[in-house]
């Protein structure tokens, strides 16, 4: 795996792609990941630390997970296919480890609120970093 840390979000206000790009976090690599608008709202208003009077959906997630005792170990860009790409969120709680399927703009826009790390499996960046 290979440590990445959030670059750049590249929001197009016509609403066509929206572009998250991750670069590796000890080399110069770089990946681009297109998201919907939404999480890429969401992922701004982060950013920004801008607050809404009540919790967006990723918002209320990371409530969730702190309500629960738990809490964000690591989010991983896994997989590519057919041109989608996969990542897993990584959870402790209770002692133990916890990881359930996401996607990637979900996991992004989790790690960005909480400052959890952002990993993707090298075999996923040696096939799109640019």
């Amino acid at each position: 795996m290979i440590e990445m840390e959030f670059y750049e979000l590249r929001l197009d206000e016509t609403g066509a792609d929206q572009i998250i790009i991750l670069k590796e976090k000890h080399g110069h690599r770089m990946m681009p990941i297109v998201i919907g608008y939404y999480e890429a709202q969401s992922i701004h208003l982060a950013l920004n630390d801008i607050h809404i009077q009540r919790p967006l959906t990723h918002d209320l997630s990371v409530n969730i997970v702190e309500a629960l005792g738990a809490r964000m170990e690591r989010v991983v860009v896994n997989d590519l296919r057919d041109s989608t790409f996969y990542a897993r969120i990584y959870f402790k709680q209770n002692g133990g480890q916890v990881d359930v399927d996401s996607r990637p703009s979900d996991a992004i826009a989790l790690a960005i609120r909480t400052n959890t790390p952002i990993y993707v499996a090298k075999e996923v960046l040696d096939q799109v970093a640019k």
